[in-house]
């Protein structure tokens, strides 16, 4: 059974009516609207949620956690089985090929080959790195791994 856009509704007790503030003292919720009377809160949204009454707030007391090495090598990763995917027997492969396909999105500070998977083609791969688990899995396909 198929529904057109003028048939749809929210299902049943899923949405609540909303509060009607400010309709006179025998309504309950009349005069200061349910806010009290004087103090900070009685105003419309005086204070932001994390305020915490002039106090230090937890989110300045709480210490920040660890650094990030502005010089560490941030390699663009890829696994041995998307070689296997993306890749004919006998083909090279370097960055330029795998962004060609859009394997990788950009180089970073260049491109590593991870063990992730099998190979059975024999390619010619010419990066940056690789681990020791995916240049043994190229070498054993009878294809070469070589550091650029």
């Amino acid at each position: 059974m198929a529904f057109t856009l003028d048939q749809l509704k929210p299902t049943p007790g899923s949405r609540r009516k909303a509060k009607r503030l400010g309709h006179g003292v025998g309504s309950g919720r009349g005069k200061t609207s349910g806010r009290g009377h004087k103090g900070q809160g009685r105003g419309t949204g005086k204070v932001r949620f994390f305020f915490e009454g002039g106090q230090t707030p937890l989110y300045r007391r709480v210490p920040v956690k660890g650094f990030k090495n502005r010089y560490a090598t941030c390699y663009s990763v890829i696994n041995v089985a998307m070689l296997e995917k993306y890749f004919e027997d006998g083909e090279e492969v370097t960055a330029e090929r795998l962004k060609e396909k859009n394997i990788i999105k950009k180089y970073n500070d260049g491109v590593k080959i991870l063990g992730k998977g099998e190979l059975s083609k024999k390619l010619t791969v010419k990066v940056n790195a690789f681990s020791a688990s995916a240049k043994e899995k190229i070498e054993a396909a009878g294809g070469k791994a070589e550091v650029v």
